[in-house]
């Protein structure tokens, strides 16, 4: 961190399709948004500790710089990427970091990768780092430091977002191409279901403990190279764990091709295809998520879907010209990556 104050702001993201396809080699299709979690770096002239204000939970730590010792929630976070990015080279100074938000916890729009994104740009020195890098480097804390088996979804869309666009991320290259994401007189939002998703507690790393074992059965390292008859050759619910994987990244492919002939009734089926392979084969929704799909369906969307890690969270919706969202659900659209908002 520069000799100065900065602050860098981490934005939310919204995977607009190919859901748990990150950590099995394969497609999706995320977007940062606009509401996220910003983190001001203010040096300490003495000491050598790293302070930490988390300004929307009333809480506070503290701890040496040199050698930051394990936590738990928050703290998790905050201590594993100090820690994370020294061991990658980076030199940090004491400081104070004061953390503000306005995405919600537990909703799926992806809290933790905003953090640490803001954590990160708010800590190097470097105005122009690897983001790349910094993606790995911050699923590395979310995996060792809080227990999450997060892939790098969430990571490289805060991270390496474009406003106005989607990304289409292959997570066998990491290769990164933007998708235009102009919807015109339709819109996107999301709804919270009320119930919150934890990703170490929950049921995430149990799928992708199955995908390993799905994997090992078929004799590949990835579901990416799955023959097709698999979901055929597996019992359950291995088999409909290949299947939600294999119709995901076909899923991806046709929402692109359904956005750039602006087919939008299209885009509106696929979500909700993609919510009943959610639902069904890979079952990572529960009764809270389904009542909001419900909700948005009933309100006029064109399609529905459960975001994030499953398991509790927020539903994704498309509504068409005229249609009325519910009053609680907040209108997402592509906004700009992980960024630096001003130093000094």
């Amino acid at each position: 961190m520069a000799e100065q104050r900065v602050v860098a702001h981490g934005p939310g993201r919204v995977n607009l399709i190919g859901e748990h396809t990150d950590y099995n080699d394969g497609l999706a299709l995320p977007f940062a948004i606009d509401r996220g979690v910003t983190v001001t770096a203010v040096p300490l002239l003495t000491g050598d500790e790293i302070e930490a204000v988390a300004n929307d939970l009333g809480e506070r730590d503290a701890f040496p710089l040199a050698a930051p010792p394990r936590a738990e929630g928050w703290r998790a976070f905050v201590r594993g990427t100090v820690a994370g990015l020294q061991a990658a080279g980076h030199v940090l100074r004491p400081c104070r970091l004061i953390i503000d938000g306005d995405l919600p916890h537990g909703a799926g729009l992806s809290s933790s990768a905003a953090l640490g994104a803001a954590l990160c740009l708010a800590l190097v020195e470097d105005e122009n780092p690897d983001r790349i890098g910094l993606a790995k480097l911050c699923s590395r804390v979310e995996n060792d430091w809080v227990g999450a088996e997060t892939g790098l979804l969430d990571q490289l869309a805060v991270l390496c977002g474009e406003a106005g666009h989607a990304l289409r991320i292959d997570f066998r290259t990491l290769a990164v191409v933007p998708v235009p994401l102009e919807l015109g007189d339709w819109q996107l939002v999301t709804l919270d279901s009320g119930a919150s998703h934890e990703h170490a507690a929950g049921g995430y790393n149990e799928r992708r403990a199955e995908c390993r074992a799905a994997c090992e059965a078929l004799g590949v390292t990835s579901l990416r190279d799955a023959p097709p008859d698999a979901a055929e050759r597996l019992p359950e619910p291995l088999s409909r764990r290949v299947r939600h994987v294999a119709t995901e990244n076909a899923r991806v492919a046709a929402m692109i091709e359904a956005l750039a002939a602006e087919d939008f009734a299209a885009a509106g089926r696929l979500l909700d295809a993609s919510h009943a392979s959610l639902r069904d084969d890979y079952e990572a929704s529960v009764v809270e998520v389904e009542a909001a799909v419900a909700d948005l369906r009933h309100a006029g969307a064109a399609g529905a879907r459960m975001v994030g890690g499953g398991f509790g969270g927020s539903v994704l919706a498309l509504f068409g010209p005229g249609a009325v969202p519910p009053a609680a659900a907040l209108a997402v659209a592509p906004g700009p990556p992980a960024r630096r908002l001003r130093a000094g």
